[in-house]
């Protein structure tokens, strides 16, 4: 299984990431969390915000290449995380 993640900082609310993984999210959001990403350290801690699951890579992929767009971020202030 493909996962794409939101992410929202807790100690910076407006902060979000988006990011694709085929790790299991509570292992993945422990990464975020311990600052082994670079892109997420500074705004840690992290809680999920939204999370999809999906059979296909590809398909996750390309769903976070759309969230990742300006349509998709607007989308996604919309209707995924007011």
């Amino acid at each position: 299984m493909f996962h794409v993640c939101i992410l929202r900082s807790l100690s910076y609310p407006s902060q979000i990431y988006i990011g694709f993984s085929a790790v299991d999210m509570p292992a993945r959001l422990r990464r975020h969390n311990e600052g082994s990403t670079p892109a997420t350290s500074r705004y840690r801690p992290w809680q999920i915000a939204r999370h999809c699951t999906f059979p296909d890579k590809q398909k996750a992929m390309e769903f976070e290449a759309c969230l990742k767009s300006g349509s998709g971020r607007a989308f996604l202030h919309k209707r995924l995380i007011p």
